[in-house]
């Protein structure tokens, strides 16, 4: 088994919080190695940017690419409750004039990519089909990776710091038992592509819709793509959209549910009207979950390694990006005061966390079933601009908390969840 000891980091997971993290450390001059174990760029979810992922974007030196690209441009969501009316547009320059108000709908496979070829194009050395089986530990301190090339060949490559960007596999959290699932979210979706049916016109073209079906059991997104593709997948409760639709036999017709709930969904079925389903029905949980730590002595979390927050809002890729970018933050002022505690490498998790509990509380609000948003503005019409500004992604920011104490006379809000540390 071969032995490197010449990185100065190792990224293993090459989405986007990998490739962030990865592209602003190298660009300092540090050697980098990024592992990724899929062999070609592969179909997911998560295809919606929120506008605050610009200010990510403009460091990695992505937007003239991005505004290139054949993305549709998305300038808003729009709402639809369970009776089937529409609310007007959140639209994002309604407080923000800047041109970060416009942002894009991704096709993943050709999004990660992009940023993957950034990465190298910035110094990383990028190894697909390498996966890491385990992370290396002396003592709490992580030492280096165990790799498992597609040809079966085995490394052990050390580095001074391990970054963990392996998504919802989270092995570092699982190798430390750090993960905890938040029981009030435990959700399922099911998913698919559809070529064809209605997009609104103008800027609306490229809008996310979320819409309630009949019962607000459940609820779809709708997000329009390249190649007049839509993105189309229907959310609900674990037991409600899955364990309890069985047959006698306990198998699963996921085709047959996902109609069932289409059918409970008058808009968004007449827009599919006459649109071709591109792929199988895919199924995955989206059980929101987060680890109790944010990082140790010589490793970090980005991504979904360190949590899952409901699709709802399209935050996924954002806080990929984000914790990509405060890591790397962290991690170069770390080899320039020679200082990789979990002290220093942990120090952007507080604010990090601040910003996903926003995000958190307007989760809970939306599957608040007597909760709506239409009258919540109507009682305190002061806070549209608080909802858009988290809606944006402009957590980290602006003070988005000023709309959450009266929100909380609407719905109930789950307990904050502080950060803890090895010590």
């Amino acid at each position: 088994m071969k032995i490197h000891h010449n990185y100065d980091i190792i990224v293993i997971g090459g989405g986007p919080a990998g490739s962030t993290v990865a592209t602003l450390v190298a660009e300092q001059g540090y050697h980098v190695l990024l592992l990724e174990r899929a062999t070609t760029p592969q179909f997911k979810i998560g295809e919606s940017l929120i506008p605050a992922t610009y200010w990510t974007f403009k460091r990695l030196g992505m937007l003239e690419k991005l505004r290139t690209s054949h993305f549709p441009q998305k300038y808003s969501v729009q709402f639809y409750s369970r009776s089937g009316k529409g609310s007007n547009p959140f639209y994002f320059f309604q407080t923000n004039p800047h041109e970060s108000a416009v942002t894009w709908q991704v096709l993943r496979s050709e999004f990660d990519q992009m940023l993957l070829d950034n990465a190298k194009e910035k110094g990383v050395e990028v190894r697909r089909g390498v996966g890491v089986r385990e992370v290396v530990f002396e003592g709490d301190t992580a030492t280096g990776v165990v790799t498992k090339s597609v040809n079966g060949s085995r490394e052990t490559l050390n580095a001074t710091v391990i970054v963990d960007s392996t998504g919802q596999r989270s092995l570092i959290g699982r190798q430390l038992n750090l993960n905890t699932i938040e029981p009030n979210l435990k959700m399922a979706s099911l998913f698919t592509h559809y070529e064809g049916g209605h997009r609104d016109e103008g800027i609306d073209e490229g809008a996310t819709l979320i819409l309630h079906t009949e019962e607000k059991d459940s609820w779809f997104w709708s997000i329009p793509l390249p190649y007049n593709r839509t993105s189309i997948g229907v959310v609900g409760e674990l037991d409600y959209l899955l364990q309890n639709r069985r047959d006698a036999d306990g198998r699963l017709d996921t085709q047959k549910i996902f109609n069932e709930e289409l059918e409970k969904c008058t808009p968004l079925r007449q827009r599919l009207e006459g649109a071709k389903q591109l792929l199988p029905i895919q199924t995955t949980k989206d059980f929101s979950y987060r680890a109790s730590r944010i990082a140790g002595n010589r490793w970090v979390l980005v991504g979904d390694a360190f949590g899952f927050l409901d699709p709802v809002y399209s935050t996924g890729l954002f806080l990929a990006l984000k914790s990509g970018e405060m890591a790397a933050d962290v991690i170069i002022e770390a080899f320039r005061k020679d200082d990789f505690s979990e002290a220093q490498l942990g120090s952007f998790g507080p604010a990090f966390v601040d910003g996903m509990e926003a995000f958190r509380k307007l989760v809970y609000a939306f599957y608040t079933k007597e909760f709506s948003f239409a009258r919540f503005l109507s009682e305190y019409p002061e806070h549209q601009g608080g909802i858009v500004d988290i809606l944006s992604g402009d957590v980290f920011r602006k003070d988005v908390t000023h709309i959450f104490p009266a929100m909380a006379k609407m719905c109930p809000f789950p307990s904050e969840v502080p950060l803890k540390s090895s010590a």
